[in-house]
């Protein structure tokens, strides 16, 4: 009985290992200062630096307390967990409208640069309530980088 509940409880945590790394998910930096590292420990060198709190990277494997992460242009690196938090935010991948509401016949209220982050307040259907700098409004999220989920 126990060698068939070890087995079961075996391959129930690796089918969930396995599953857990299948879906890539998005973090935000906690931080404006977070080190990127070559491998997944302090022992590793810093392979480079982000200067941008609330940037989103994309999850595409874990190490303990370590995850290691892919940017927009396709940098990746490990960062501690302590320097993540969840949060929605998305880079634009081209110009973009900031509207009053979630529809092209609203007001527009500024134009916003490819490559600018968004901070998401909240969602509906293919449009995002966002913040940037000083001005909130919506706009549409078919061309962006990032968490709105």
């Amino acid at each position: 009985m126990r060698i068939i509940f070890s087995i079961l409880f075996f391959t129930l945590y690796f089918i969930n290992i396995l599953s857990a790394n299948e879906k890539d998910y998005y973090l935000i930096l906690k931080n404006n200062e977070v080190n990127v590292r070559y491998g997944p420990g302090f022992d590793y060198p810093v392979k480079y630096v982000y200067k941008k709190k609330n940037l989103p990277v994309k999850i595409i494997d874990k190490s303990w307390e370590w995850k290691k992460i892919i940017d927009l242009k396709k940098n990746s690196g490990w960062i501690h967990d302590t320097q993540l938090k969840k949060g929605k935010s998305f880079i634009l991948l081209e110009d973009q409208i900031l509207f009053t509401n979630p529809t092209k016949y609203s007001k527009p209220i500024i134009k916003i640069a490819k490559g600018r982050l968004l901070l998401v307040k909240k969602c509906k259907k293919e449009w995002c309530k966002v913040r940037t700098e000083n001005y909130f409004g919506w706009v549409k999220t078919n061309n962006i980088w990032g968490n709105i989920k």
